[in-house]
């Protein structure tokens, strides 16, 4: 009878152990993001949800639909951002753009807004221009070692 059962051990005699490094160097090369993608998703959720959250739904409907749309979006980056980070971190200006639109909407996309609904925009407007330049940063630092 042949042996049939798995000996575990070393895999340097393995036929594919070249092709098997070069591809976990290049599925991990790519991840020096990876600490912004949580807080990335967490901001899209908060933008997502801010409406509710500081009470200004039924005074800022406009608004409401405005961060609600937006947030959904900065999430969706954070989980391609996780997902495939090799064809995501190109759109890192993305959320810049975005962060510095939050900031000035309250003003553009409101009505006489309060001032809690301005400083939750410039906040999340921030934080998400902020996680943006990161993104964009650790993305030309991984472009110029490789």
């Amino acid at each position: 009878m042949a042996d049939l059962s798995h000996h575990r051990g070393d895999l340097a005699g393995h036929p594919d152990v070249s092709e098997m490094q070069a591809r976990y160097e290049r599925v991990l090369g790519g991840r020096d993001v990876v600490l912004v993608d949580g807080p990335v998703f967490l901001v899209g959720l908060y933008c997502a949800a801010s409406p509710w959250i500081v009470h200004y739904a039924t005074s800022q409907p406009a608004l409401l639909t405005h961060n609600l749309i937006l947030g959904i979006a900065i999430a969706l980056l954070a989980v391609g951002f996780t997902v495939t980070p090799d064809r995501m971190y190109g759109l890192s200006g993305a959320m810049c753009a975005m962060g510095a639109w939050l900031i000035i909407a309250p003003w553009i996309v409101g009505t006489s807004p309060d001032a809690g609904v301005i400083w939750n925009n410039i906040v999340i407007g921030g934080l998400t221009f902020l996680l943006g330049a990161m993104c964009i940063g650790a993305a030309a630092k991984s472009r110029r070692t490789t």
